[in-house]
């Protein structure tokens, strides 16, 4: 399948290998798994940054063949789920730097495309948000107020 904004096709990448169980020298209970999320969660951390912390401090690979949930349905059962979806936010801070960027730098025509570019992907991100209900079918993307959503 080829890329979204450009002409090559991509490579292939290696993939996690197919668990139904958790590993065996994982010395952590399903509670404690739990309560760590909830307590990274209400810290403001990511659900990346929290799978980041999990795998590194505590040696948990995944969450998903542990709990046998992925981590967006534990923090949905825990009412912490953020107000705007994170790859969302993450586009529109990559946006907001940029287009602080282009005012210093008004010739930089690449970065005048990358700013196409990820704008265009914000709002095809959106239109799917509204279609999926997540967001109401009136709310719009405003470049010049996105720096209220970070």
């Amino acid at each position: 399948m080829a890329r979204m904004h450009a002409r090559t096709k991509g490579k292939a990448s290696s993939t996690r290998p197919y668990r139904s169980k958790p590993p065996e020298w994982l010395s952590q209970d399903k509670k404690f798994i739990v309560k760590k999320i909830e307590e990274l969660r209400r810290q403001g951390q990511s659900s990346a940054m929290i799978g980041i912390i999990l795998r590194d401090q505590y040696g948990i690979t995944g969450v998903r063949e542990v709990l046998g949930k992925k981590m967006k349905d534990i923090v949905n059962e825990l009412n912490l789920n953020p107000k705007y979806p994170e790859d969302l936010v993450n586009l529109v801070s990559k946006a907001y730097n940029l287009r602080r960027h282009l005012e210093d730098n008004r010739k930089d025509l690449h970065s005048k495309r990358g700013l196409q570019l990820i704008e265009s992907k914000i709002r095809r991100l959106v239109k799917f948000y509204k279609k999926q209900g997540v967001f109401p079918t009136d709310w719009k993307y405003d470049p010049k107020t996105a720096g209220l959503l970070l």
